[in-house]
């Protein structure tokens, strides 16, 4: 395996650029990610995965490890607010015969399994520590950090998110995150033998559901409305939250509702306003490159945000092994992921647009259907 760039430097230690420090090290190359979190933490409840990302884990190296600590299952049952069975998903299982076709894991979880893989890949990680100038040359990128340090590199990546401030440099014409007009709350709870699979209640406006993400351990989410991104008081999270569920007659909900009201319960709830970016393309410039959240962070309707910034890191490491150019590699990797990525975050963004609409509930079915099989095919 050869690559045009032999040391990169990766700015962002989140799940792309973790993915992307390990797959780089498979081709030999010298990794340095440096991650402004000191305690490269990962905050947030469960996150809901399809077959596309179980594939990609394959790729990784870290699908067994998934499957011991995570969830896995195929298929995802859809139900009426008052618990009646509508029909089932059927999730195809792309990373193997022998495994389901989706699952869900703690992301906190995740993100040690791929800190892990990132380690003992030999990749160099130092956190606290992000970077503060980039100078481009003509054969390098001149890079100088938080920790007073420097240092010279073939390639700089941009993996540092939604609010990246390797973007804000490298393309400052770039448009902002826009917030989509929802909002979804999560809550972490323990899991009754009766949840086996994603289940999803669908209101007219509100839609709930709930997802195993280990042996002993679900994750309930709530999608809503809200014209304004406004902070919330964290101290009214249970009572909101439940009042959300209270139109769900469905016994699970109601007993989820129940537990969120216990006195002195201590139930992890996350809430998070939906935004969204497109980055048009070019993603690069010189020697640095953005993958990620960076460029196409999506709302989570598809499921699929992971999915195709990890996929970001597996394409673009695929396409340094044997270019004959950085250029090269750069220009080849943007042309194999515009579609997918644009396509995830606008049909996401679009599926948002009818709930809050209350639209056509056929275009709807017919956008994840489409979604779906796209994503099946190969990256």
């Amino acid at each position: 395996m050869t690559s045009p760039a032999n040391r990169i430097l990766i700015i962002g230690g989140g799940f792309s650029g973790m993915a992307a420090a390990i797959q780089l090290r498979k081709l030999g190359v010298d990794v340095d990610v440096v991650e402004i979190d000191p305690g490269w933490r990962s905050y947030g409840a469960g996150i809901s995965l399809g077959g596309a990302t179980l594939r990609a884990f394959n790729t990784l190296g870290i699908l067994d490890r998934f499957l011991e600590q995570g969830a896995a299952a195929d298929g995802v049952d859809l139900m009426l607010p008052h618990g009646q069975y509508l029909a089932t998903v059927p999730t195809p299982r792309l990373a193997g015969a022998d495994v389901p076709g989706g699952g869900a894991i703690m992301r906190p979880v995740l993100a040690k399994i791929l800190a892990d893989a990132t380690i003992a890949s030999g990749a160099r990680v130092r956190l606290g520590c992000t970077f503060t100038s980039l100078r481009q040359h003509a054969d390098s990128v001149e890079v100088e950090f938080t920790d007073g340090t420097a240092g010279q590199y073939d390639l700089v990546i941009g993996a540092d998110g939604l609010y990246s401030q390797v973007r804000e440099a490298l393309l400052p014409a770039a448009p902002a995150p826009r917030y989509s007009g929802q909002c979804v709350w999560r809550a972490v709870l323990p899991r009754p033998p009766e949840i086996e699979r994603a289940t999803m209640w669908v209101g007219a406006k509100i839609k709930a559901g709930l997802n195993p993400v280990s042996r002993n351990q679900m994750y309930l989410f709530v999608t809503e409305d809200r014209a304004d991104n406004v902070r919330l008081d964290p101290a009214q999270f249970p009572a909101m939250l439940a009042d959300l569920l209270a139109p769900f007659a469905a016994p699970l909900l109601q007993q989820c509702r129940a537990q969120l009201l216990e006195p002195g319960a201590d139930v992890q709830i996350v809430y998070r306003p939906l935004e969204a970016l497109l980055v048009p393309q070019p993603w690069h410039r010189g020697r640095v490159v953005l993958i990620g959240d960076t460029v196409h962070a999506t709302t989570p309707h598809m499921a699929s945000g992971a999915c195709i910034g990890i996929e970001d890191a597996i394409v673009l490491a695929d396409e340094l092994d044997g270019a004959a150019t950085i250029e090269a590699a750069l220009t080849g990797f943007e042309a194999r992921r515009w579609e997918r990525c644009r396509m995830v975050v606008e049909n996401s963004g679009r599926l948002g647009e009818i709930e809050i609409t209350g639209g056509d509930k056929a275009e709807h079915a017919r956008i994840m259907h489409d979604t779906h099989v796209a994503l099946a095919a190969p990256i």
